[in-house]
C-alpha cells in the first residue's frame, strides 16, 4: 500500500509548491493538477483531510464501492484510511482542502478531543451536503487559517488549532442539521435499523449482535449509524442493542423454563456469566432475581 507522509509530499503530488508550514495546508483544488502517479490507485495519508468540494466531478473508492462527487459536500478523512482515486474519471472542479498532520495537534487539547469528531470514520457517501450559508461559514474559516500559515510565529499554533475546533464544531452542528433535515430518509433508515435487529433475533442467532454487523448489513459505517440514531432517539447503536437483548432476555425468563445459560446462548453470548453481568447492570436485578420476581 502505498504511502503518503507528509503535507510536503501531498503538495508535489497536486502540483504545487512547497507548504509554508510544514504540518498543515489550506489548497486551492482549483490551482492543482493531480500527477498521474500510481500512488492514487491504492493509498493512504498519514494526515487529516478535510475537504470541500465545489461542483467536483470524480469517482473516489471507498472498501468495495465508488461514490461519485458532482455537488458541494465537505467530507473528513483521518490518517491511515484506504483511499482510492480514478484520475480518468476526475475533475477537480473548485473548492479546498485542509491537511494537518498529528503532530500538529501535539500538547493540545484537541489530539485527544478530536476522537470525538465521528465523521473523520464515516464513509465517503456518508459526506455533509452544505448550505450555501453553511459554505461559506467554512470557506471564511479556510481562510484565515491559510492567511494564519504565513505568518509562523510562536502563536501560529494555537490559533490555527483554534480555528480549526471551530471548523470541526461547525462540521458537528451542520452535521446534525443535515441527519434532522433529511427525515424521510432518516426515519426509513430507523425503520429498517429496527427491521434487522428483529430479524436476526428472529433467525439462528450465530454470535452476538455488533454494532459492525448491523451497520454493514445497512451499509452505513458504524459511526454515521450511531450519530444518527443518538441525534434522533438520543441513544447510541450499541445502547439499542442492549435495550433489544434485554428485551429478548426478559421475554425468554418470564415465558420459557429455558436455563440462565441456555438464554445466554440463544441470544449470541459466549458465556452466560457476560449475559448475567449485562443484564443486571442494566435491570438491577440478576436474570434469576427477574423470574423470581416476574413469577
Amino acid at each position: 500500500m502505498n504511502s503518503i507522509n507528509s503535507i510536503s509530499e501531498f503538495h508535489r503530488l497536486l502540483s504545487l509548491p512547497e507548504p509554508r508550514h510544514p504540518l498543515v495546508s489550506v489548497i486551492n483544488l482549483a490551482e492543482s493538477v493531480f500527477l498521474e502517479d500510481e500512488v492514487w490507485k491504492g493509498f493512504v495519508n498519514r494526515f487529516y483531510c478535510v475537504a470541500l468540494k465545489r461542483e467536483a466531478k470524480g469517482k473516489i473508492r471507498y472498501g468495495q464501492q465508488h461514490y461519485d462527487y458532482d455537488k458541494g459536500v465537505l467530507s473528513f478523512t483521518a490518517p491511515n484510511q484506504v483511499q482510492q482515486l480514478d484520475l480518468q474519471n476526475m475533475e477537480c472542479g473548485s473548492g479546498y482542502l485542509l491537511i494537518f498532520h498529528p503532530d500538529f495537534l501535539l500538547q493540545h487539547a484537541l489530539a485527544t478531543s478530536i476522537h470525538h469528531y465521528g465523521f473523520f470514520d464515516y464513509a465517503v457517501n456518508e459526506a455533509l451536503h452544505l448550505s450555501a450559508e453553511e459554505e461559506d461559514d467554512l470557506i471564511t474559516i479556510l481562510h484565515k487559517i491559510d492567511k494564519e500559515c504565513q505568518h509562523i510565529d510562536k502563536h501560529t499554533q494555537e490559533i490555527i488549532l483554534t480555528q480549526i475546533e471551530s471548523l470541526l464544531k461547525y462540521s458537528n452542528r451542520f452535521y446534525e442539521r443535515q441527519f434532522l433535515t433529511r427525515k424521510n430518509n432518516s426515519l426509513d433508515l430507523l425503520t429498517r435499523f429496527e427491521q434487522l435487529i428483529d430479524d436476526y433475533f428472529k433467525s439462528e442467532v450465530r454470535g452476538l449482535l455488533t454494532v459492525q454487523y448491523i451497520a454493514g448489513q445497512m451499509n452505513l459505517s458504524p459511526n454515521y449509524l450511531s450519530d444518527l440514531l443518538r441525534v434522533h432517539t438520543g441513544q447510541n447503536t450499541q445502547q439499542h442493542i442492549h435495550e433489544k437483548l434485554i428485551a429478548k432476555a426478559k421475554e425468554k425468563l418470564s415465558t420459557t423454563s429455558l436455563s440462565v445459560s441456555e438464554i445466554a446462548y440463544a441470544l449470541g453470548f459466549e458465556h452466560a456469566q457476560s449475559f448475567s453481568t449485562l443484564f443486571k447492570k442494566k435491570t438491577n436485578l440478576s436474570p434469576l432475581e427477574f423470574r423470581q420476581a416476574f413469577n
